[in-house]
C-alpha cells in the first residue's frame, strides 16, 4: 500500500471520526479514530505506517506544541501557578521514575532506560482527549484550567526527559552530570531561541508590510510555517530543543497578538481557520496512526512466548492504575499542602472527589503516542530495539483505557446540569440565536413592501429554517419538532390537494386537455412522494437534478418554440393558477384551525413560489440586490437585539461575544467577493 492510499484513508477516517462524534458526541473523538485506525489496519493486512522519530516530531508535535502557545493566558498560569508547575514539572519527575522502576519490576526484558522513557512519555497530560467528554459534562472549570496548564509546559519537559532516555537507551551510556547540563543547556538555548526566532519572524512579517506586501494569504501561510522553521532552526543548528522552542514562540506570537488583532483582522481570521483545519487533521491522524499500530504491535506482543494471550493487557492495566494512583496522590496532597500548610489565599479544602476529577481528566493522547511511535527500531550498535511492539502496545493500551475510564467515570462525578437558557447557561445558546431569528423576522416584515415583497419573503424562508434545524436539534424540543413537521406536512398534502381539484375541474369543463392534466399531475404526484418519503425522494430528486445540471453544463440545454413554446406558458399559467387556488383555499382553512401558524408556513412558500414565477433575468439582479440590502438592515437589528438581551441580564459578556461571532459570519458570507 503506497503513501497516498495511506493519506487519503487517514483523511477518509477523520471525516467518519468526525460523523460519528456527531451522533455519538459522549465518545471522545480520540477514541473513535483509534477504533477506525485499527479497523483500517485490519482491512488492508495489519499495515504499520511508520515516520522517523525527526520527522513524526516536526511534522506533527511542533505545529500542535505552537498551537499551544499561541493560546497561552498569561492569567490563567499567574493565577493557578503553583499547581500548574507542580504538575508540569515534579509529577512529571515523580512518574517518570516510579512508574520507570515499576515497568521494569513488572518486565524485567525492558531496562531501565527504556522503562523510564516509556514512563516519561506517559507523562504529558492532552486536553483535547477529553474534550468530547467536557463538552456533554460541566467539568469544573479549574480541572480545565490546570489540565490546560500542565499540558502546555509537561508536554515539552515530558518529550525532553523521553528523548534523554531514549538516548540513553540506545547508546547505553548515561550520566546523570551530563544529563543535567545538556538538560539546562537544550531547555534555556532552546527558549531564548524560541524568543528570539518568534521576535525575528514578527519583525519580518512588520517589515514587509512595512514595504507594501499586505497579502494576507502570504502572512497566514507564513504564520503556519512559522513552527516548522523554528523546530529545523533549533534542533539542527542549536541542537537545543525545538519543542521548548516552538512553545515558547507561540507564547511570544500571542503577546503580540494582542496589541494587533484588530488592524490585522483579516488575517488573524484566515489564520485561526487555517490553524482549526490544520489541528483537526494533525490530532486526528496522531490518533488514526495510534489504530494503525495496534494490530501488528498487539499481534507481536501477544505472540510472544514470554507474555502469554493476556499478561500484556495485565501490564496495560497495572501502569495505567499506577499513573492514575500517583496523579491522584499527588493531587490531594499538593491541595492539602496550600490549604493547610501553606495557607495561600484562595486555596481550595482537599476533596476526594475534586482529586478524582483532576486525576481522570488527565488523559494521555497526542503527544504520547507521537513520542512512543518515535521509538527507533534498532540500538546504536545495529542491533534490534529490544520490546519496541511491546512498548508501543503498553502505550497504546495505557492511552485507550484511560480514555475509557474518564468516558465511563467523569459524568459520574461531574454534577449535570441541563442548560436552562439565560444567563447562566455558557455551552448552548441555541435559545438565544431563536431570538435573534425571531428579531430577524420581526424587522423583515418592517421593512417589506411592495417592490421588495419577494427578496423578504425569501429572506424569511431562510430565517424560518434556520429557527426549525434550531428547534429540531434541542432534545428537549423534540416532541414538539416532531408535531410541527407532521402538521406542516397536512398543510402541504391539502395544498396538493386543492391544486388537484382545480386541475381536474378544468379537465371536466375541457378547458384543458388530457396531456396537460398529466403533465400536471405528475407534478403534483411528484410533490406527494416528497412528503409522503423524505429521504428517498431526496435521493432521487439529488441524482435528476445533478444529471440536469451536468448536462446544461455540456450545453444541452432542450428549448421549446412555436407552438410548443406556447403550450409550456400555457401550462406554466394553469400551474399559477392552480398554486393561487391553493392559497385561497388555505387562506379559508386557517380561519378554522386554533394554531394556523402551521397553514401560514405552508402559505408562505406557495407565495414564495408564485412570486419567483414571475422573475425574469433583469429581475433576478434586482432582487439580489435587495436581499443584500434587507440582510443588512437585519444583522443591524440582531446586534441591537445582543445588546438587549446582554443589558437586561439574559446572557453573559461571553455568549454575547459568542453571538456576535455567529452573527459576523453570516456577515462575512454577504461580504465576500471572489476574488482570482
Amino acid at each position: 500500500m503506497d503513501l497516498l492510499t495511506i493519506v487519503f484513508l487517514l483523511v477518509l477516517g477523520l471525516l467518519i471520526s468526525n460523523i460519528v462524534g456527531h451522533y455519538i458526541p459522549f465518545i471522545p473523538m480520540a477514541l473513535t479514530q483509534i477504533v477506525l485506525g485499527i479497523i483500517v489496519a485490519l482491512v488492508t493486512g495489519n499495515y504499520t505506517f511508520e515516520i522517523g522519530a525527526e520527522w513524526f516530531l516536526l511534522l506533527f508535535v511542533a505545529p500542535l506544541l505552537y498551537n499551544d502557545g499561541r493560546h497561552f493566558s498569561r492569567d490563567e498560569l499567574w493565577g493557578m501557578r503553583f499547581q500548574i508547575f507542580g504538575n508540569a514539572f515534579i509529577l512529571v519527575i515523580l512518574t517518570t521514575i516510579l512508574c520507570g522502576y515499576l515497568i521494569n519490576l513488572l518486565i524485567p526484558g525492558i531496562q531501565i532506560p527504556a522503562a523510564l522513557a516509556l514512563a516519561a512519555i506517559l507523562s504529558p497530560t492532552d486536553p483535547v482527549a477529553v474534550n468530547g467528554i467536557a463538552k456533554r459534562i460541566r467539568v469544573p472549570e479549574k480541572v480545565m484550567v490546570l489540565v490546560r496548564g500542565e499540558s502546555l509546559i509537561n508536554d515539552a519537559s515530558g518529550l525532553v526527559a523521553f528523548n534523554y532516555a531514549i538516548a540513553a537507551a540506545v547508546t547505553g551510556y548515561f550520566s546523570l552530570r551530563e544529563a543535567i547540563l545538556d538538560f539546562s543547556y537544550t531547555f534555556l538555548i532552546g527558549a531564548a531561541a524560541g524568543i528570539f526566532l518568534g521576535l525575528l519572524i514578527i519583525f519580518i512579517r512588520f517589515r514587509l508590510r512595512k514595504s507594501g506586501i499586505n497579502d494576507p494569504v502570504f502572512h497566514s501561510l507564513l504564520q503556519i510555517l512559522t513552527p516548522f522553521g523554528v523546530y529545523i532552526v533549533t534542533e539542527d543548528i542549536l541542537h537545543a530543543s525545538g519543542v521548548i522552542a516552538v512553545v515558547t514562540a507561540g507564547i511570544i506570537h500571542s503577546v503580540v497578538r494582542e496589541h494587533t488583532e484588530t488592524y490585522m483582522a483579516e488575517e488573524q481570521l484566515l489564520t485561526e481557520n487555517t490553524w482549526s483545519i490544520l489541528l483537526f487533521v494533525l490530532n486526528g491522524f496522531v490518533f488514526l496512526l495510534l489504530g494503525l499500530n495496534i494490530p501488528s504491535a498487539m499481534f507481536d506482543t501477544i505472540s510472544s512466548p514470554d507474555l502469554g494471550n493476556w499478561l500484556g493487557f495485565g501490564y496495560v492495566a497495572a501502569i495505567g492504575l499506577a499513573i492514575l494512583a500517583i496523579r491522584f496522590i499527588w493531587s490531594f496532597v499538593s491541595k492539602a499542602n496550600n490549604y493547610y500548610f501553606r495557607k495561600r489565599s484562595g486555596a481550595e479544602k482537599p476533596e476526594i472527589r475534586t482529586a478524582l476529577i483532576t486525576t481522570l481528566a488527565g488523559v494521555r493522547g497526542t503527544v504520547t503516542m507521537a513520542g512512543v511511535l518515535t521509538v527507533p527500531a534498532f540500538l546504536g550498535n545495529g542491533e534490534i530495539f529490544p520490546e519496541r511492539s511491546l512498548l508501543i502496545f503498553i502505550a497504546a493500551g495505557v492511552i485507550l483505557l484511560l480514555l475509557i475510564l474518564a468516558t465511563l467515570f467523569l459524568p459520574l462525578l461531574c454534577k449535570k446540569e441541563a442548560p436552562v437558557g439565560g444567563a447562566g447557561e455558557q455551552g448552548d445558546l441555541t435559545w438565544a440565536k431563536n431570538k435573534l431569528l425571531l428579531s430577524a423576522i420581526k424587522k423583515i416584515k418592517a421593512e417589506t413592501n411592495g417592490e421588495n415583497e419577494l427578496a423578504a419573503l425569501q429572506l424569511i424562508n431562510e430565517y424560518t429554517a434556520s429557527f426549525q434545524r434550531n428547534l429540531s436539534g434541542q432534545k428537549s424540543d423534540q416532541q414538539y419538532a416532531e408535531h410541527y413537521n407532521r402538521k406542516i406536512n397536512e398543510a402541504r398534502l391539502l395544498a396538493l390537494n386543492l391544486q388537484r381539484k382545480y386541475i381536474s375541474n378544468l379537465l371536466a369543463n375541457e378547458e384543458i386537455d388530457i396531456s396537460v392534466f398529466d403533465i400536471l399531475s405528475q407534478f403534483l404526484d411528484y410533490r406527494e412522494e416528497a412528503l409522503n418519503n423524505n429521504l428517498h425522494f431526496e435521493t432521487k430528486f439529488f441524482l435528476k437534478r445533478a444529471l440536469r445540471d451536468f448536462s446544461r453544463l455540456g450545453g444541452k440545454q432542450h428549448r421549446n418554440d412555436g407552438a410548443g413554446l406556447d403550450d409550456l406558458h400555457f401550462v406554466r399559467d394553469i400551474q399559477i393558477s392552480a398554486m393561487r387556488a391553493a392559497v385561497e383555499g388555505l387562506t379559508e382553512y386557517a380561519k378554522t384551525q386554533e394554531q394556523p401558524e402551521y397553514v401560514y408556513a405552508v402559505l408562505l412558500d406557495y407565495e414564495k413560489m408564485l412570486q419567483r414565477f414571475k422573475l425574469t433575468g433583469r429581475d433576478n439582479d434586482r432582487f439580489e440586490v435587495q436581499k443584500e440590502e434587507l440582510r443588512f438592515k437585519v444583522l443591524d437589528a440582531e446586534r441591537s437585539e445582543m445588546r438587549r438581551m446582554y443589558e437586561a441580564g439574559e446572557i453573559t459578556s461571553v455568549q454575547e461575544k459568542e453571538l456576535r461571532r455567529f452573527t459576523n459570519y453570516i456577515e462575512s458570507i454577504v461580504l465576500y467577493e471572489h476574488n482570482e
